[in-house]
């Protein structure tokens, strides 16, 4: 006992003072006390990752670049310091080309972060860095094996080629957004991920090869310590990678002996422990904590669940089984604090997908490796692992589109101790299902009948609605309903999984017309999941094709499922069932000749300005649909003197500030429609904006706050029902 509180003592010692050496670190040099005041610097950096390209939602701001670095000298306020200090650099386009392992040149401007993190400041530059040198002579050489490996996929499909080197060594730079969000409602993201599965299926390969060929015990462990070190070089030698090479020998060890479980958990501990000295803030790193979890239950779990299993089905069936389901449940409250979301098929989707993760993984890793040698066998190759991948990417397809793949969960703290409870039953009595065939085939069935008809919320949606404006974040989808599965959507939102759930809640599975109103990314950038598992007869857009790049996205996704697209023209009148409209916007185009051009100097954005307008009717009911129409546009309109009255007025611009008061009075509306995000950035709805509508008579509904909201007329009654916030 004595022993385990000095253990104890020495332990919560040693934390404390890792936690002072990283302090210590972090705010070591002037780089931190620039930051606070927001210091012009010139500094000398060291590129620590490879540059992640963002955009940001439905702003006009162009990509940048994240990535990060440690600074080596710092120049501010005319004093030169040499230092190694970590940042995060927000750079123009300009830095996507910097290489892990270099140093670079380049000035910028030093902003605070939230104490707590890795990182002592975040470092603005605007302008291109100046290379210094090149990366070290190991790090080329790993750089041209993963420049091999995407060379070696290059003419597979766009999933293909995105998935393979993934699976391999954690280049998600490929990956499709809609495949990304696929693999997060069937819990295989760890596979696209850098995580201890990588690792784990190429050394439970290479270690019996090794065998095969003679090679015994010492001899094993070196070329086990070997591929450990061959592996977080090509997948670069960053602290994720390294926390995924440790958790993945554990989760090795536990599952290759008998007496593996009880070494895996002291290894997990003293691993745990050791990752956490060298680097204390990995205590506030989600993707850590979802490491740890999963090779917790791999190790805690699985072994007796896979022997379990193993009375009445094969050993190597019962540990396919028994891995995913330990991993699963050990890390479903985390996941569900994180996304709001319980996966319902994670466990049978890791299952499908796990027999083929082995071959396209050790395919890869071949590819990669011939590559240095002959490109054309590395194709055949390459070739080959796609056939493995297509067969994971199917599942994550198929697997999404079920209509129960994932659940709603409060990610409140009472919902993920609630959550937390029921996962600890689970690991209570899991344990006598899984050894009985018959309730494990009861329980099977009960989950397969949730999975294919969910649950919905009591009275969502009601049966007689006739508009239902999503909750999409901050974005708009709106749909009108022309009859049994079939609706006309007007704007996809930001996210294809939210529109997507939207339009299954409302079970339309067929779409005769999508309307885009502008091409901004929170009202188009949704656009894949509106066409996900459903038929769509053409898709309208506004005359203005900007910004470019979404412009482009929307045109291949329609090339791509083959959909017609048409430009909207103005006072045109189109009639689907009971749902008709006239665009009453835009008259003119901005930006184009031998139109009046829309003045661009005015407060608005172009895109704004060209968004197109409707006036709708269902069912008898006048709705007026403005997208992010701002001011100027707003008195274009009432100059040409339509006809703006309506029952239902949608906002502009999701409540935004810039709002023509005349133009709200002349709808004489008695319902305003809000869609924005909850606490988005923005500020949307604003409160000016709120007061106006007040103040002309509306009620005000906001999907932020009352999640999606569909409008009914029973009796020439307009009422709303709302499906309440998501978590």
């Amino acid at each position: 006992m004595t022993i385990t509180w000095v253990g104890i003592a020495v332990v919560v010692v040693g934390m404390a003072l890792a936690v002072a050496l990283q302090i210590e670190r972090l705010q070591a040099g002037p780089v931190m006390q620039l930051a606070e005041s927001g210091a012009a610097v010139k500094v000398r950096l060291k590129v620590m990752g490879d540059p992640a390209v963002r955009s940001t939602t439905g702003s006009r701001r162009p990509p940048y670049v994240m990535v990060r670095a440690t600074v080596e000298e710092v120049v501010g306020r005319g004093a030169a310091t040499r230092v190694r200090t970590p940042v995060l650099v927000i750079g123009s386009m300009q830095w996507k080309d910097v290489r892990f392992g270099q140093h670079v040149e380049a000035t910028g401007r030093l902003q605070p972060v939230d104490k707590g993190g890795d990182v002592a400041a975040m470092l603005s530059s605007r302008v291109a860095p100046r290379v210094l040198d090149e990366p070290a002579w190991w790090l080329r050489a790993a750089e041209q094996v993963r420049a091999g490996l995407r060379q070696s996929v290059a003419d597979e499909p766009e999933d293909v080629r995105g998935l393979v080197p993934a699976l391999v060594m954690g280049d998600e730079s490929g990956l499709p957004t809609e495949l990304v969000e696929d693999f997060m409602t069937t819990g295989l993201t760890h596979l696209s991920a850098v995580s201890g599965t990588n690792l784990t299926l190429l050394l439970a390969f290479v270690l019996p090869m090794a065998r095969l060929i003679g090679v015994r015990a010492r001899g094993l462990t070196v070329v086990g310590l070997a591929m450990v070190v061959v592996f977080v070089v090509l997948a670069r030698p960053q602290p994720s990678v390294l926390r995924a090479a440790v958790m993945g020998l554990v989760a090795l060890a536990a599952m290759t002996s008998v007496a593996g479980a009880r070494r895996a958990v002291r290894s997990l501990s003293i691993a745990v422990i050791a990752l956490l000295l060298l680097d204390t803030s990995l205590a506030r790193s989600a993707g850590f904590a979802l490491s740890v979890l999963a090779t917790a239950g791999i190790v805690l779990l699985g072994p007796g669940w896979r022997d379990a299993l193993a009375r009445w089905m094969p050993m190597r069936l019962a540990e396919a089984v028994a891995c995913p389901l330990a991993a699963q449940l050990a890390c479903t409250p985390v996941v569900a604090w994180l996304s709001g979301q319980v996966s319902m098929v994670a466990v049978a989707a890791n299952l499908l997908a796990g027999p083929a993760v082995g071959p396209a993984t050790i395919l890869g890793f071949g590819a990669a490796g011939i590559a240095l040698l002959s490109a054309d066998l590395a194709r055949l190759v390459g070739w080959s692992a796609g056939w493995p991948a297509r067969w994971i990417i199917l599942i994550a397809e198929r697997g999404a589109d079920l209509p129960g793949a994932s659940s709603d969960w409060p990610a409140t703290v009472f919902g993920i101790v609630v959550l937390t409870v029921l996962c600890l039953v689970l690991v209570i009595g899991l344990h006598r299902i899984l050894a009985r065939p018959i309730a494990m085939l009861l329980a099977v069935v009960l989950l397969a009948v949730v999975i294919l008809r969910p649950v919905r919320s009591p009275g969502w949606p009601p049966a007689d609605w006739l508009m239902v404006a999503c909750d999409v974040g901050q974005g708009d989808g709106l749909v009108l309903h022309v009859g049994p599965g079939t609706a006309v959507v007007v704007d996809a939102g930001p996210d294809p999984a939210a529109i997507d759930r939207c339009l299954r809640e409302l079970d339309v599975k067929y779409v005769p017309v999508v309307v885009l109103s502008h091409f901004h990314a929170d009202h188009a950038g949704g656009l894949a999941g509106v066409l996900r598992g459903r038929t769509v007869g053409e898709i309208e857009v506004s005359p203005y094709s900007s910004p470019p790049g979404e412009h482009r996205r929307v045109l291949a996704l329609a090339a791509q499922h083959k959909i017609p697209i048409r430009t909207v023209t103005y006072r045109e009148r189109r009639t689907v069932g009971p749902v008709a409209w006239t665009s009453l916007w835009p008259a003119r185009v901005p930006g184009l000749s031998g139109s009046t051009a829309v003045s661009t100097r005015d407060e608005g954005s172009p895109e704004n300005n060209a968004s197109i307008a409707m006036m709708t009717e269902v069912s008898g009911l006048r709705l007026l649909l403005t997208g992010d129409l701002e001011p100027e546009s707003q008195r274009a309109i009432l100059a040409t003197g339509a006809d703006l009255r309506a029952d239902v007025l949608k906002v502009p611009h999701h409540g935004s500030s810039q709002q023509d008061p005349a133009f709200i009075a002349a709808t004489q509306a008695r319902l305003a429609v809000i869609s924005a995000g909850l606490n988005n950035d923005y500020g949307h709805p604003a409160p000016r904006t709120l007061e106006l509508l007040s103040r002309k008579g509306m009620k005000i509904a906001r999907t932020d706050t009352s999640g999606s909201i569909a409008l009914q007329n029973p009796d020439k009654q307009l009422s709303i029902t709302t499906s309440g916030r998501r978590p």
